[in-house]
């Protein structure tokens, strides 16, 4: 009889409103847990994707370095240098300076006709401003 009565309450335990909150309860947690279990390896390969992303664009800074570089140190690029910024030339090389006329400090390209109304007052200067425009496009 001892045995059919801890059988009988056993049953009626696994069936009592108690044990079904109990599984609830574990339910509850185990699934929270999970859901944050699942956000932390969601967070963690969005990292992931992010840092794959740093490292391909630092490849590529890379490989621009490595160019730059490498043209830095080839023959080409110290003649150049040479050439533009130490005024030097090649061994049998002839070298032709074209002079081009430029603005110097303190001085001003001054056509001839503005030359003329240097002592001109300055309303009649505008007087032929607007004149010889006017003029111009007749």
């Amino acid at each position: 009889m001892n045995q059919l009565e801890h059988s009988q309450s056993a049953r009626r335990f696994f069936r009592s409103r108690l044990f079904l909150l109990i599984l609830l309860g574990i339910a509850i947690l185990i699934s929270f847990n999970y859901a944050r279990v699942y956000y932390q390896d969601y967070e963690i390969r969005k990292e992931i994707r992010q840092l794959e992303e740093e490292v391909r664009s630092l490849e590529q800074k890379k490989l621009e370095s490595l160019n730059i570089l490498q043209y830095v140190t080839s023959n080409s690029f110290v003649e150049e240098k040479a050439r533009t910024e130490l005024n030097m030339k090649k061994p049998g090389e002839q070298v032709a300076i074209i002079h081009t006329p430029s603005i110097e400090m303190g001085e001003a390209v001054v056509s001839p006709e503005e030359d003329t109304l240097t002592d001109v007052a300055n309303p009649l200067k505008w007087w032929y401003y607007f004149v010889k425009k006017k003029g111009s496009e007749e």
